[in-house]
């Protein structure tokens, strides 16, 4: 009878073997900061929809009728506040207008984190403040909290921020090489099922290996969607490299501060009045638009200008317009950028910038599409922990196997008894000069 030989298992190519090389070990290394990123992300998708629960006093029934006017904002704020000014009015449809006061010269961050200020939130038909938020030097609310925990890990910002840059980077290497990596040598029923479902009813390692290949499988192109755009937003030769491509050989415009010509100053408005001016001009321009939000000059600064971004869809960013005035002359300082073109004027690649952050978010299938990005993100989140378990389960698999040829550590009492034959010597003897053998 012929012994049975077992069929050894091919071996992987050294490309594959690098691969998967790469995936492990980019990932063991990456995949503290790929938690948080995702995680804090998951939660950020919503911020609107949670602080609008939340905050049920912030809804105002639209009506057929004119909002307040910046100069309407700017007395309630220095009735309230005689001592702060506005920087800020976002107003949105169907909401209470979030109006922010700072102290004179000194910039504060929206939602926290800067100066401190006061935030009120007024009716925008009658003008009554429904609400207010006072914030101290370094506070932050909690979703600025996640927020910064997704940008820069909750360190200095200099710090955390190419970390969490350069860890989506390798994030998007672990997508390609796990992609390579989840793809079987040779389709058929069993590696279809391995690889497309999930088997619930298996052990835990079974079941962990599922929803790390399989989830990871159908989030893939999602996460890759989140990853590229959020590079975008962080690593500069990655962005001005995307622009070019996308729009053809052209370079993003350099962001600059715009100025007001100050020697115009003798010859202006009142403030209060070229503030209303340029508010109706733009209302007018867009009567269907779903928010606004306007920039108050600085008046201790003689050379600010003022700034309206048009919002035409709620809780939508990529059709978004924005208006630059010089606050003496009344007149449109030219922006070349992006964000300054109507999104039915631009062509395809500032048409994909300007909808970079709804991407990232999901926001640009409207709430389907944060649900989605919600899912996608959770998922994000459990790919390192489950490759971590997995990796965890074969290190230990590997320690636990006995080395060829090491003897058993049962004692002797355990062991049954067996009888050996001991095999014997031949002795020689000598006797009366005739020489013998004989056992012993």
């Amino acid at each position: 009878m012929k012994p049975t030989s077992t069929a050894k298992k091919p071996k992987d190519t050294l490309f594959k073997r690098i691969n998967n090389w790469l995936h492990l070990w980019l990932g063991l290394g990456s995949g503290v900061i790929v938690f948080i990123v995702c995680i804090t992300g998951c939660i950020w998708v919503f911020n609107e929809e949670i602080t609008g629960l939340l905050e049920p006093e912030s809804k105002i029934a639209y009506q057929a009728k004119p909002v307040l006017t910046p100069s309407a904002l700017v007395d309630i704020g220095s009735k309230a506040y005689p001592k702060l000014v506005p920087f800020y009015a976002n107003y949105q449809q169907g909401k209470v207008i979030n109006l922010g006061l700072r102290k004179p010269g000194k910039p504060v961050r929206r939602g926290g984190g800067g100066g401190g200020g006061v935030l009120l939130k007024i009716d925008p038909y009658t003008g009554k403040i429904v609400g207010k938020e006072i914030s101290k030097k370094g506070d932050v609310d909690f979703f600025r909290f996640i927020l910064n925990g997704h940008r820069a890990l909750w360190l200095p910002y200099n710090i955390g921020r190419p970390i969490v840059d350069y860890a989506t980077l390798i994030f998007v290497v672990l997508l390609i090489t796990g992609l390579i990596w989840w793809y079987p040598k040779k389709w058929n029923k069993s590696t279809r099922d391995k690889s497309f479902k999930v088997k619930w009813n298996a052990s835990f390692k079974r079941l962990n290996i599922d929803l790390h290949n399989v989830f990871g499988f159908y989030a893939m192109i999602f996460l890759l969607a989140i990853a590229l755009t959020g590079m975008v937003f962080g690593i500069s030769w990655f962005s001005d490299g995307l622009y070019w491509v996308t729009t053809g050989g052209q370079k993003i415009k350099e962001f600059r501060r715009f100025k007001s010509d100050s020697l115009q100053r003798a010859n202006a408005y009142e403030p209060k009045v070229a503030m209303d001016i340029l508010w109706e001009k733009v209302v007018a321009e867009n009567p269907r638009s779903k928010g606004f939000y306007y920039n108050f000059p600085d008046m201790a600064n003689a050379e600010t200008t003022i700034g309206i971004t048009v919002y035409p869809t709620a809780g939508q960013f990529y059709n978004s317009r924005s208006y630059t005035f010089d606050q003496y002359t009344l007149k449109p300082i030219v922006r070349n950028d992006a964000y300054s073109i109507p999104y039915e004027k631009a062509g395809a690649g500032q048409k994909l910038r300007k909808m970079n952050y709804d991407i990232h978010i999901g926001a640009i299938l409207g709430l389907p599409g944060k649900v989605l990005a919600f899912l996608v993100t959770l998922i994000g989140a459990s790919l390192p922990v489950t490759g971590f378990l997995i990796w965890w389960g074969k290190r230990n698999k590997k320690s636990s196997k006995k080395p060829k040829g090491a003897t058993s550590t049962k004692s002797n009492s355990d062991q049954p008894a067996v009888k050996r034959k001991i095999p014997v010597a031949p002795v020689t003897k000598f006797k009366a000069g005739i020489v013998e053998k004989q056992n012993v």
